[in-house]
């Protein structure tokens, strides 16, 4: 009898360290692979806006499925080379400025400033230049950064043309076969229980679609209204200063904060060497001013939209859920928060709908 159970217990000790062994297992390999998920992500994201174009084309204009599904692609192509076609130049013009200026001038010009703001303030003790060199990053910057840098510049070019490539290659097949991704989730599903997850899916996917679209929408909206904003007040390249403000809105709540301080600091250097209180104090009034507009119309206008009528939650229960995800997973897990709670609550509704707070979570669904 004790060697029967000695037997069951050493058993039990071997599926357990088995069991172990293969979570190991199977962490590390996805930590290895975690560059194809990430791709598969963004293919599918790219698939669910695209999806609505895809069957407009096929329905109402009766364009072929495969001709639909390439012409949406080319058009995220066209979008994406846009983008870089439309920051290189930039990037070269202030890389020849960098290589030309003058750094007496450039430091007078912050001694100026340091000047006028004192005065502006009537503070005694601000200095601009020497708290800079005073920080951690000029004390410890090692030469060794640049090489470094510029290597890792050219690797990451490369890896970013294999992405590029990957993520075309599978959104074509996501868009054009509808039934992939559901033939992949059925995968998982029990003898008897594809129903389900075929009405799960379809749900995730048309709530997740309208998000995505509206998301898209709402970046285009505050990137036109900060294009108006800036050429107004002719801060230099207006465009692609908007396109980062505008995309730095997809990280909820932080993402204004931080596209503020950015606009400030390009209305700053757009005027670097002009009277302080005059020139620079007032213009930055103007635009913090209009950018406070455009916020206004985002948060009660695209985001009661885009939240409330795309994934069909209350703006409370939305704030809390971004704001539980970005202390538990920082600034990647309030991106990614409100799809997840999304397909969290189709689940919870689909197999979980006797309990009263599942119930009442997910009544507009």
């Amino acid at each position: 009898m004790s060697k029967s159970l000695s037997k069951s217990v050493a058993l039990g000790i071997l599926k357990a360290l088995a069991v172990v062994l293969g979570v190991l297992v199977f962490c590390y390999f996805i930590y290895k692979i975690q560059s194809v998920i990430v791709y598969i992500a963004i293919a599918a994201v790219i698939a669910l806006i695209g999806r609505p174009v895809v069957i407009f084309l096929k329905d109402n204009l009766k364009v072929p499925n495969r001709l639909s599904v390439v012409i949406v692609l080319l058009l995220f192509l066209f979008a994406f080379i846009g983008l870089i076609a439309l920051f290189v130049p930039i990037i070269v013009q202030q890389s020849e400025n960098l290589g030309q200026i003058d750094l007496n001038a450039f430091k007078n010009d912050l001694n100026v400033l340091n000047a006028q703001v004192r005065e502006f303030l009537g503070v005694q003790q601000i200095d601009i230049i020497e708290g800079f060199r005073q920080t951690s990053f000029v004390k410890n910057f090692d030469l060794q950064v640049i090489p470094d840098f510029m290597n890792l510049l050219f690797g990451g070019l490369g890896t970013a043309l294999i992405g590029v490539f990957s993520i075309i290659f599978i959104s074509f097949f996501l868009l054009s076969d509808s039934s992939l991704m559901l033939n992949s989730v059925l995968v998982f599903s029990n003898y008897g229980d594809e129903a389900r997850f075929k009405r799960v899916f379809e749900k995730i996917k048309v709530l997740l679609s309208r998000y995505f679209v509206g998301l898209t929408l709402q970046i285009l909206v505050l990137f036109i209204l900060y294009t108006i904003l800036l050429t107004v007040f002719e801060v230099d390249n207006p465009i692609a200063i908007a396109i980062i403000c505008a995309f730095l809105n997809v990280v909820p709540y932080l993402g204004p904060l931080f596209a503020g301080v950015l606009m400030t600091l390009f209305v700053i250097s757009s005027n670097l060497g002009a009277d302080f209180s005059s020139i620079i104090l007032p213009r930055l009034i103007y635009v913090m001013s209009g950018y406070a507009i455009a916020q206004l119309i985002d948060n009660f206008i695209n985001q009661p939209l885009i939240f409330g009528k795309s994934v069909k939650s209350h703006p409370l229960e939305i704030f809390l859920v971004i704001l539980i995800a970005g202390l538990l997973f920082n600034v990647v897990g309030m991106i990614v928060a409100i799809p997840v709670y999304t397909a969290i609550k189709v689940i919870a509704k689909e197999a979980f709908s006797e309990y009263k707070i599942v119930r009442n979570l997910t009544k507009d669904l």
